[in-house]
């Protein structure tokens, strides 16, 4: 049997699996774990549970975090800061087009990750120079998309709340034009655009849900004879589960799917 937990290292990151050993660990405890970039720290998101020998190879948990750990914490945050402000003069002096947002050292403070966004491939090798000269550790230069600098970065919403991706989302999934027709959406793209510029997150959210209720409502344009008279369907509303109606006389109603005859709700095509 192998003892597994789940760790994360940001607030909204994705959720590794570590072998736990024989460390009593709750949710939310901190700890210092083995990562392919060195040592890293991060807290607990699912506490240990117990399954058969897996064949995958997993990291370990090296120690709960001490109050060591968290002063050296405070001191590699400095060091992040200065390495971000040094590579932004040397990104100035080399005339270099591209954004950085974020640097990240590993715990053993042996490699410095530097996050940019760019519009295409960038040649940062008199950077990387420069930085090694400077630091005289491990250098990485990581180009990430727009949806990671606002991940990143942070911000509110359109509905006024934390943008998704910083606040629980562990990753990104598609998002398609088509979803914001589904729902029948204004496709303004000031309207439908998160604060990355590309099309909200959570557009995926309900998609499914739309799709479900509207197979079963009668299709857009369709012809159908009520007691009030003949008519089309003219708008969908899929949350009330209704649809209006425009009789001959150019007047409309609003009609319950359930009000309809059976004939009607049951043609999906």
């Amino acid at each position: 049997m192998v003892k597994i937990a789940g760790v994360k290292f940001k607030t909204a990151g994705k959720i590794y699996d570590f072998n736990s050993s024989a460390f009593v660990l709750k949710e939310g405890d901190p700890v210092i774990v083995e990562t392919e970039q060195g040592l890293g720290f991060g807290r607990i998101a699912i506490p240990p549970v117990e399954v058969e020998n897996t064949k995958k190879k997993l990291k370990q948990i090296v120690r709960v975090a001490t109050e060591d750990d968290f002063l050296r914490r405070e001191e590699i945050k400095k060091t992040e800061k200065k390495a971000f402000e040094f590579c932004l003069g040397c990104i100035d002096d080399l005339g270099l087009l591209m954004n950085l947002f974020s640097v990240e050292s590993t715990f053993d403070q042996k490699k410095l990750t530097f996050f940019y966004t760019a519009d295409g491939r960038i040649d940062f090798r008199e950077l990387i120079k420069l930085l090694v000269k400077n630091f005289s550790i491990r250098i990485e230069m990581r180009q990430v998309g727009i949806r990671n600098l606002s991940k990143h970065c942070g911000g509110l919403g359109k509905c006024g709340r934390e943008i998704c991706c910083s606040s629980f989302m562990h990753t990104f999934e598609p998002v398609s034009i088509k979803m914001a027709k589904e729902q029948g959406l204004s496709l303004n793209p000031a309207k439908i655009s998160g604060v990355c510029g590309r099309l909200m997150c959570c557009l995926t959210f309900e998609n499914d849900t739309y799709k479900r209720l509207k197979y079963e409502m009668p299709k857009l344009g369709k012809k159908i004879t009520l007691e009030e008279g003949k008519g089309k369907i003219v708008r969908q509303n899929v949350l009330k589960e209704s649809v209006t109606i425009r009789l001959e006389d150019n007047t409309e109603i609003e009609k319950k799917i359930k009000q309809l005859d059976n004939s009607i709700t049951g043609i999906k095509k």
